[in-house]
């Protein structure tokens, strides 16, 4: 299962940018082209996130579709699967998305403003 190493560098990568604060979400686009199952990836994220700054996290898998252009007929089509064939029969393709795996974005804990001390606040009144 290759998800597991992708997935781990998904949690690497977040940590990394996390800069040692507590990451609560991520956000990943996965493109239905690029051999990944949502469903694996998202079991792999409980598992490799343990002990981690994304411990705890939600994942959020956005899927892209397949999209492809026809050079022989000049028609824009989706694909579901990696054979790339347009309905005029043409194997001349150009595959425009449906690879994508980035993370798209994270949601971290902010560390909160210094609490104002109350002694200093009331003397300035």
């Amino acid at each position: 299962m290759h998800e597991m190493a992708i997935t781990q560098s998904v949690i690497d990568a977040v940590c990394e940018h996390a800069a040692g604060q507590r990451v609560h979400s991520v956000l990943v686009e996965v493109g239905v082209l690029c051999a990944v199952v949502p469903e694996a990836m998202r079991f792999c994220f409980e598992l490799a996130a343990e002990g981690t700054l994304a411990e705890g996290a939600r994942l959020e898998i956005d899927e892209v579709p397949g999209a492809a252009l026809c050079r022989t007929c000049g028609a824009d089509f989706t694909l579901s699967q990696p054979i790339a064939l347009c309905d005029c029969g043409s194997a001349d393709v150009e595959i425009r998305a449906g690879h994508e795996l980035r993370i798209r974005s994270m949601e971290v804990s902010r560390e909160c403003a210094q609490p104002v001390d109350a002694a200093t606040t009331m003397r300035q009144q």
